[in-house]
C-alpha cells in the first residue's frame, strides 16, 4: 500500500491524515506498517483524504507487481519465469517461461518426475527433448506438446539452449516448477 508515501509526499503527519479520515493516528501507524489490516470503510475514508482512488491506493509502489523476474536453478539448467499470479492464472492454471540448458543424454530414472495434473507447453526457442515414459520425442520451436503427468517425464534441451511456454493444471504445478 502507497498510504505512507502519499501522506508524506503531501507533508501531513499521521495526526493530519487522521484527523481527515476519521481514523486514529495510532491505527493509522499500524495500518501503514502492515500490523493491522485495514478495513473497506478505512480504506474509502483515507483514499479520500488523500484524493486518490483506491486502485491508486493500493498500488505496488515499486515494480514488483509489473517486472517479472526469473527464477534460476543451475543445477537444473533451468531458468523460470513464472507469469501467472502466486495463486494460479485462471482455472487455477499456471504459466510459466523456460529457459532450458540442461542438455538431452545421460538421463537417469532420477530425472523423471510423476504428478497429478496434466502439461502443455510450445517451443519458443530451439529443440526440446520430451522423455515420456519409455518414449523419447523431440519438439522443434513452433511445435507444442501436452501430456499426463501421471507418465514419467523430463525436459532437455537439444544442442543448445531452448525456451518453452508451459501452462500447468493446478494439481500439477508446484511439483514441475519447484522440485
Amino acid at each position: 500500500m502507497r498510504i505512507r508515501s502519499l501522506r508524506k509526499a503531501r507533508g501531513w503527519s499521521l495526526d493530519n491524515l487522521g484527523a481527515r479520515a476519521g481514523i486514529s493516528p495510532s491505527q493509522l501507524s499500524r495500518i501503514e506498517t502492515g500490523h493491522r489490516r485495514i478495513s473497506l470503510d478505512q480504506l474509502t475514508a483515507i483514499s479520500s483524504a488523500l484524493g486518490k482512488s483506491l486502485d491508486e491506493l493500493v498500488e505496488s509502489p515499486d515494480d514488483s507487481d509489473v517486472v517479472i523476474r526469473p527464477d534460476r536453478d543451475d543445477s537444473r539448467g533451468l531458468t523460470t519465469w513464472l507469469l501467472s499470479k502466486e495463486n494460479g492464472g485462471p482455472h487455477g492454471l499456471t504459466v510459466a517461461k523456460m529457459r532450458i540448458t540442461d542438455q538431452a543424454g545421460g538421463v537417469t530414472p532420477d530425472d523423471f518426475g510423476v504428478h497429478p495434473g496434466r502439461d502443455w507447453f510450445t517451443v519458443l526457442s530451439g529443440t526440446v527433448v520430451l522423455y515420456l515414459g519409455e518414449r523419447v520425442i523431440r519438439i522443434e520451436a513452433g511445435q507444442a506438446a501436452s501430456f499426463s503427468t501421471l507418465t514419467p517425464h523430463t525436459i532437455r534441451s537439444d544442442r543448445g539452449p531452448a525456451e518453452i511456454l508451459c501452462i500447468l493444471d493446478h494439481s500439477g504445478d508446484h511439483h514441475r516448477l519447484h522440485t
